[in-house]
């Protein structure tokens, strides 16, 4: 069923009368949590005659008393006539058409109310594949047809700067004071537009600590193979916001309890599921620990350490596979490293940036093994040693690799220069002296 039929019919059969209204004083959102650059493009669009409304996880996470990571914007204003409000705007997207308003460093994103109407034959309207995912969608309708499109109801309220209320048509607001995740209309229906919102699922389910409502609960194993129609370019964003939203371990357990896991990364489930040794589940989990613990703190986490943690199993068993063939260590985790990547880009796409340095991390893990002479040194001077040694560390805590190793690499470390040349000499060889006696006798002989 096309998404303008599904729509018209839930407007027609679901909602109420008219949506429920809270008032200021009704609800906790004040315009001093709001960003200043978002109240400025507010009220613009306001007072050039357009409804203009903060909607989406920014209206939620300030009902919950979180600080919102973005805000968002929906209007009845085109997003020509947007543009034509703002000189700092640029026009993005082809399947979503977007407003983004740049103000230095952060970007307010504008879009325009969606329709439930059957394209007339004018303009850009809905397209969808014959999976029923949503290939473009650029009807512009009401604030009731938009609210009625979207994903999940707590993610369907809108903030009104002309008055200051909270509009919910979708019942948002009580499922928020429940903790349910609940998506608008049929679950299989709205998985099948757009698999993305599986993913999404687990994320609020997770980042929220909200329960999944059970009809959508329910469709998620049998839906997962929907995300090999996504494109891979686009799982990538997505893989990143799973696992860099402070809650990575958990995260990792939800997608694979609901069959996820796997269709984002099929050579590491796989890997996960025949060894029996434990260590590479102890290895990633104590990674994404890792990961929660850096965010917690504010530190930086990077793209390319995570991915190199996602996938280093795979990449650990194939250079053992090739090793075991006769090819010297070093060799076989460069081949390695090939052989996962050009398959793992199949389902999740990793741009160049990323995988440089991923490759980095890996390939010098075998040469760890190498503590005398100078290789130690040339190792200590490499750009990405630190992270490689971090990913050691990693390694050595689950088990993988030697303890002793891990701490002679601490150690070599925080010692002087001349305490780490010892620890690189290794024994010294004992010169051979000739024999006087043995001399003496060819001189003997020689005359």
């Amino acid at each position: 069923m096309p998404i303008f039929n599904l729509v018209k019919k839930l407007l027609k059969q679901e909602r109420t009368p008219s949506p429920r209204i809270y008032s200021r004083p009704e609800h906790t959102i004040s315009r001093s949590q709001i960003s200043p650059n978002a109240l400025k493009v507010l009220y613009r669009l306001k007072s050039a005659g357009f409804r203009a409304c903060l909607v989406g996880g920014c209206v939620r996470d300030l009902l919950l008393g979180r600080e919102p990571k973005d805000f968002d914007v929906a209007t009845d204003a085109h997003p020509q006539q947007v543009r034509e409000l703002f000189r700092n705007c640029r026009l993005i997207g082809r399947r979503f058409r977007l407003a983004h308003v740049h103000f230095r460093s952060e970007i307010i994103e504008v879009a325009t109310f969606r329709s439930a109407a059957t394209p007339d034959g004018e303009g850009d309207w809905e397209k969808q594949a014959e999976t029923g995912r949503v290939l473009r969608d650029n009807v512009y309708g009401t604030i009731e047809e938009d609210a009625w499109r979207r994903d999940f109801s707590v993610n369907a309220l809108y903030y009104d700067i002309a008055d200051f209320s909270v509009v919910d048509y979708v019942g948002g607001m009580e499922d928020l004071r429940n903790g349910l995740l609940r998506l608008i209309g049929d679950p299989e229906q709205r998985f099948r537009e757009d698999p993305v919102r599986m993913l999404r699922a687990v994320r609020f389910k997770t980042k929220l600590g909200f329960r999944l409502d059970e009809p959508c609960e329910r469709q998620l194993p049998h839906l997962s193979s929907l995300l090999a129609n996504v494109p891979p370019a686009r799982l990538y964003d997505e893989v990143l916001k799973l696992f860099l939203s402070g809650n990575a371990l958990q995260t990792f357990e939800n997608l694979r309890h609901y069959g996820l896991f796997a269709p984002l990364f099929p050579a590491t489930e796989a890997a996960l599921a025949r060894e029996h040794e434990g260590y590479p589940l102890v290895f990633l989990a104590r990674a994404l620990e890792n990961t929660d613990l850096r965010i917690q703190q504010g530190k930086a986490v990077t793209p390319y350490f995570l991915y190199a943690a996602l996938l280093w199993e795979p990449v650990r068993l194939a250079a053992e596979r090739i090793q075991a063939e006769g090819e010297a260590p070093v060799v076989a985790m460069q081949e390695a490293v090939s052989e996962v990547l050009s398959a793992q880009i199949k389902h999740v796409a990793i741009p160049k940036r990323v995988t440089l340095p991923m490759r980095e991390v890996w390939t010098l893990q075998p040469r760890f093994e190498h503590r005398i002479g100078r290789r130690p040194l040339r190792l200590l001077a490499h750009p990405r040693f630190r992270a490689a040694y971090d990913f050691l560390l990693l390694r050595s805590e689950s088990g993988e690799a030697d303890p002793d190793l891990a701490r002679w690499w601490t150690r070599v470390q925080e010692v002087d220069e001349s305490e780490r040349r010892k620890m690189i000499a290794g024994p010294r060889r004992r010169r051979r002296r000739r024999s006087r006696h043995r001399t003496g006798n060819r001189d003997s002989a020689s005359s």
